[in-house]
């Protein structure tokens, strides 16, 4: 059994991304008292309430769960946040880890633990501070994210660092590809620092002053295709929106999602649709176009675009709308 210092740990987070860490602390053999994931919420068509993939990790691991709704004792929910300080201190935590976990920890939530608390973050800080900072590295067109593993303070993802390793991002990467990449990372990186961390082997240094930006939450309202930008801002939005909340654009009334598209010779308002190679949807943008290469009607699959055409032809000259537009 690896030497965990006898470390006590308690953990925060509610996705998948954090789903991943907290397997790997308990596939280590990490002492787990204790996982805060945000309550059950109401999805899918049925709008059945789901629990979190952590919450999900954390029954099958046999660990004690618990979900407040806020752990602010003057919030909403005092009652919610007094009950989570309660456990949290009767737990003797010495780590807090912490992985997009959704709710904002006050002061006593920082404190809780002997050491403090630790945030696995999805960008090399102090670059993409923020909701989204997978989605906003590959909107941007960087060439590399990575992930840093920040001791936690009351500012947003403004804490010393303790360690980061960097990770290039792919000409084809989606928020879906990248992230999972990135999970992985972050499951990897924690395992081995918790203990040089807690043993004083690690020493936090302050973010540099430097190179800081902001990756603000994705809205839905970002899902419209503005045909007038750059082919290439539109590509890599097509990516940084995959899965979530999707590209979208309106095709003779009908809206349609575009999964994936690559950037193609051409030239026309924006929008319309361009001559090309046969079984191709090349479309206009700002500068250049793109062709369309993977489409989702409302409520079916995603085809590639020649199944799609076979049924639904589209003629040279089309001009294609935006949703709601």
């Amino acid at each position: 059994m690896p030497d965990h210092g006898g470390l006590r740990l308690g953990f925060a987070g509610t996705p998948e991304f954090a789903r991943a860490a907290l397997v790997a602390l308990a596939g280590a053999g990490f002492d787990i008292a204790l996982v805060l994931t945000q309550p059950d919420r109401p999805a899918g068509r049925g709008m059945k309430l789901q629990a979190s993939p952590v919450k999900a990790a954390a029954l099958a691991l046999g660990l004690p769960l618990i979900q407040p709704r806020s752990l602010r004792l003057d919030g909403k929910f005092p009652d919610d946040a007094a009950a989570a300080r309660a456990a949290l201190e009767q737990a003797s935590l010495d780590v807090l880890v912490v992985a997009a976990y959704g709710l904002i920890l006050p002061a006593w939530a920082l404190d809780v633990a002997r050491h403090g608390a630790v945030n696995i973050h999805g960008s090399l800080l102090p670059r993409w501070r923020g909701a989204a900072p997978i989605q906003r590295a590959i909107e941007a067109g960087d060439s590399h994210t990575g992930i840093t593993l920040m001791q936690m303070d009351i500012g947003l993802d403004t804490g010393p660092m303790l360690l980061a390793q960097a990770l290039p991002i792919a000409a084809d990467d989606s928020a879906a590809s990248l992230h999972d990449r990135l999970a992985a990372l972050g499951a990897s990186m924690i395992v081995d620092a918790l203990p040089a961390w807690a043993q004083g082997r690690l020493l936090a240094q302050p973010q540099p002053l430097e190179g800081v930006s902001y990756a603000h939450k994705i809205d839905k309202a970002e899902a419209t295709i503005d045909w007038s930008q750059a082919a290439a801002l539109i590509e890599r939005r097509v990516r940084a929106f995959n899965p979530f909340p999707g590209s979208s654009f309106t095709l003779g009334g009908e809206t349609l999602k575009l999964w994936r598209a690559r950037l193609a010779p051409g030239q026309g308002p924006p929008g319309e649709c361009l001559p090309g190679p046969a079984q191709t949807l090349r479309v206009a943008c700002g500068d250049a176009a793109l062709d369309l290469l993977e489409l989702q009607r409302t409520g079916g699959r995603r085809v590639a675009v020649a199944d799609f055409l076979r049924g639904h032809p589209v003629v040279t000259g089309t001009v294609l709308g935006a949703p709601g537009g």
